[in-house]
């Protein structure tokens, strides 16, 4: 069985590596690093298929050491050991360039294995992963490397590579193949900046294609059937999920209403409804909230419709209420206040209930003393008296300020009247 078209076409020099720019540019740091010859434990990190397993081949070439890989999703302790005991084998003192790929899957003590090599060099280590290497690699490996981001490679940059790869199989097939217009452009923009998977499309469009009087014609609908939804990344438990969810929540902060329906729908393609509607009452509660307090009910009968509707017309009152949060008056005064009320919780200001404010439905109350002289505010004008309700301690600690919004405003005009605070 032929090896994927991407492994058959892999770049073996850096200036063939199709996107990386901010790494791989003239100048660059990791650039410099390769340059040089020298392998010091590397993190590569970024999603699948822009070019970390490429450039850490290109770094085997560079280095006389010998190249062991190993994969975390099937190696296992015992392959390490296997590795680490070829050490003493060696007759070259340069020692072994380990490259692990998906080392989120190794387990803690698995890479605890590793730290003793490469703390004296006789192992040098290129780790890459897809999920974040602060959360899932052992601290004590993190700490002796350096951690490089890859990025999502641009619609441009991966259309350029998949005309390669189509004249790549022109001439490994040795066939005519033809291409619709817009052919490239589309298997580039639907895979979602994954180079591996973008020329593993372009070679399932040849080989599905049918060969008529000696030509291939890959048109631009057998593109869509093959490359359909493949740019869409997203784990639920995975760094994909929370950039995703960050991305919603702080576009209906930030009042965007376009990046709004644009994230609420990149969650309900991946049909995570629970998530979008759990972010989109958090918005309301804590981003418009006394702003706009009605929105809290208009929202929620959203999420109850499309929970009731369920998916994909559950899209409908989800747009409705995403834009309406995104378009609405903003405050946070409500959250600020409990947030701040919480901290003197936990730092232990809290002090004694005032004795008028505690419970005196009770027999003997009165004995203690509770309830005395507390004041009833519906027995005076405008339903309200002067008196203390927090305890001593805290007796003039101010939670909540009015927001600079219409509806805060209008509430702090009728208070500073009513407690004359207004002159």
């Amino acid at each position: 069985m032929a090896a994927p078209l991407a492994d058959r076409m892999r770049p073996q020099s850096l200036d063939d590596v199709v996107g990386q720019e901010h790494l791989l540019s003239k100048g660059c740091a990791l650039r410099q690093i390769i340059e040089s010859g020298e392998s010091p434990n590397m993190i590569f990190y970024g999603p699948p298929g822009i070019g970390k397993t490429t450039v850490a081949g290109i770094i085997a070439e560079k280095t006389d050491r010998r190249l062991h890989r190993l994969n975390g999703t099937t190696a296992s302790t015992k392959d390490i050991k296997l590795v680490i005991e070829e050490l003493d084998m060696l007759t070259a003192g340069n020692g072994v360039l380990l490259y692990l790929d998906e080392i989120q899957y190794f387990t803690k003590k698995q890479q605890q294995t590793l730290l003793e090599f490469i703390e004296n060099g006789k192992i040098s280590l290129i780790a890459s992963t897809t999920e974040n290497p602060y959360f899932y690699v052992y601290s004590a490996i993190l700490s002796r490397s350096t951690v490089f981001e890859f990025m999502p490679v641009s619609p441009q940059a991966v259309a350029k590579a998949v005309c390669r790869a189509f004249d790549f199989l022109k001439e490994e097939r040795s066939e005519d193949i033809e291409l619709e217009e817009g052919v490239c452009e589309y298997i580039a923009s639907a895979c979602g900046g994954d180079v591996r998977k973008a020329l593993n499309a372009a070679e399932l469009c040849v080989i599905s294609s049918l060969k008529i009087d000696g030509k291939r014609t890959v048109t631009l609908e057998r593109a869509r059937e093959l490359a359909q939804r493949s740019g869409l990344r997203y784990d639920r438990d995975g760094d994909e999920h929370y950039d995703i969810l960050s991305a919603y929540q702080k576009s209906l902060r930030g009042s965007d209403p376009d990046a709004a329906v644009h994230y609420l729908g990149r969650l309900l393609e991946a049909g995570d409804l629970v998530s979008a509607c759990r972010r989109l009452m958090v918005c309301a509660c804590e981003d418009v909230g006394l702003a706009y307090p009605q929105i809290i009910p208009i929202v929620k009968a959203c999420v109850d419709a499309a929970n009731m509707l369920g998916l994909p017309e559950a899209r409908i009152p989800l747009a409705d209420a995403a834009i309406l949060v995104a378009t609405a008056p903003k405050s946070n005064t409500g959250i600020c206040a409990i947030d701040e009320a919480v901290a003197d919780i936990r730092a232990g200001k809290t002090g004694d209930i005032p004795s008028w404010l505690k419970d005196s439905h009770y027999s003997g109350a009165k004995d203690l003393g509770h309830g005395d002289g507390y004041k009833y505010a519906h027995a005076y004008q405008n339903g309200y008296v002067k008196q203390q309700y927090l305890p001593d301690v805290i007796k003039d600690r101010q939670y909540y300020k009015y927001g600079e919004n219409k509806t805060e405003q209008a509430a702090k005009k009728y208070w500073d009247a009513v407690k004359g605070t207004d002159k």
